[in-house]
């Protein structure tokens, strides 16, 4: 716990200097966007997230969720129930992230033919991911994201989860930078 606190304390720090609580929390009308910006990131997280991750090394995983608690605020704030279940979560940029790597499998599937005698029915399914439907694949998600990226909100939230994911993956694949 320790060495991660140290290592995330300038990430930490980043966001917060960036957060600008004082505005965020100057109003209702501001306190309620920061609850649906919350909501949205921790839909997406926590429907990844479920308690079979943890296993017994976390059995209370259940009880430590915040979406829960996020609803019941927005709620409190007088959103509607069902209108929360359809507010815009983070996902669609980390997917963008998942769904491009189809496409890098492709290109990565015959070098690991031609050099490991793997196929994509032994050993490198994840690279042949979709087979002949990879560009099919590629197009549907595209026109669901372009849909759901109708506004320039839900456009920066995409790009944003999209820059996070691809920063998250590249830490968690090659190590923090310098």
């Amino acid at each position: 716990m320790a060495q991660l606190r140290e290592t995330t304390w300038p990430a930490h720090q980043r966001l917060e200097r960036r957060l600008d609580v004082k505005a965020r929390f100057s109003d209702l009308c501001a306190y309620r966007a920061h609850l649906v910006a919350m909501w949205g990131f921790c839909a997406a997280l926590e429907q990844r997230l479920g308690p079979d991750r943890f296993g017994a090394a976390l059995s209370d995983y259940a009880s430590r969720r915040k979406l829960p608690l996020l609803t019941r605020d927005l709620v409190a704030l007088g959103a509607a129930p069902d209108a929360v279940e359809r507010l815009a979560q983070c996902a669609f940029g980390s997917a963008y992230v998942l769904e491009g790597a189809t496409l890098g499998g492709r290109t990565l599937l015959p070098l690991v033919q031609a050099r490991l005698g793997l196929s994509a029915a032994h050993g490198a399914s994840f690279l042949a991911s979709y087979g002949e439907l990879t560009a099919a694949h590629w197009r549907s998600f595209g026109a669901a994201l372009d849909a759901w990226c109708s506004t320039a909100a839900r456009s920066a939230l995409a790009t944003a989860a999209a820059i996070a994911t691809f920063e998250s993956l590249e830490r968690w694949l090659c190590g923090d930078p310098g």
